[in-house]
């Protein structure tokens, strides 16, 4: 497997079960160390231990249970982990004020209706995402990495979550989008790569291709493009 992001595109990631989008992915966020290759960001190469690391150069993922908590704000879930404090010397205590300020900056930039007040467990679908993306934002995120983030949600979300994919491409952040849904992808993306069985069968852009031939080198009907 070889491929290249470059900053402001969106990357449909697509394969059958068992091709290998998962262990890419996490691979490149840093759960994984790949057992030879190398990763290169900006002209330098890269060796990340743990998915903080990852974090550290900018690489954030969006995992498909999203991995939110459903009994605290969104302002919350968006700084789970890196929460704002504020006081002098030892004595300092969550700064809510400054939190929910920035969270509903965020959710303005990326034009969603989500509120930073909110408790996760009353949103939909769409809004949860839109609290996962916001969480990457935080960090000025190089790339965001998201799994199967319009799975099991409704029409009217799925529109929601590609808008914020679009919100991201148009901030320069590069996306890799793992899907199962061919239209989420030849909506959305600008390249679509597909694995069978751990390896590459086809890099090419969106404009190039067509869901008929991405199926059939999904199924192997098609050996490689």
């Amino acid at each position: 497997m070889s491929f290249a992001l470059e900053a402001g595109q969106v990357v449909g990631l697509m394969g059958d079960n068992g091709a290998g989008k998962s262990t890419l992915v996490k691979m490149i966020a840093g759960n994984f160390r790949p057992s030879e290759g190398t990763m290169r960001l900006e002209g330098r190469e890269i060796v990340m231990h743990r998915p903080v690391e990852a974090r550290q150069h900018g690489i954030e993922i969006v995992h498909q249970d999203l991995a939110l908590c459903n009994n605290l704000t969104a302002a919350a879930n968006v700084f789970l982990g890196r929460e704002l404090r504020r006081g002098i010397g030892p004595l300092k205590i969550l700064d809510y004020k400054t939190m929910y300020r920035r969270a509903g900056e965020i959710f303005k930039e990326l034009k969603s209706e989500t509120r930073p007040r909110d408790l996760v467990k009353q949103m939909s679908g769409g809004q949860r995402q839109a609290v996962a993306i916001a969480r990457t934002m935080l960090s000025e995120a190089k790339i965001v990495l998201m799994d199967e983030p319009t799975a099991a949600i409704s029409v009217r979300q799925v529109a929601e979550v590609l808008n914020l994919i679009r919100e991201l491409r148009g901030r320069g952040i590069a996306v890799v989008l793992i899907s199962h849904r061919m239209p989420d992808v030849f909506t959305v993306a600008d390249r679509v790569i597909v694995m069978r069985r751990g390896r590459k069968v086809a890099d090419k852009a969106i404009a190039a291709s067509s869901p008929e031939e991405v199926t059939g080198l999904i199924t192997g009907a098609i050996e490689q493009v």
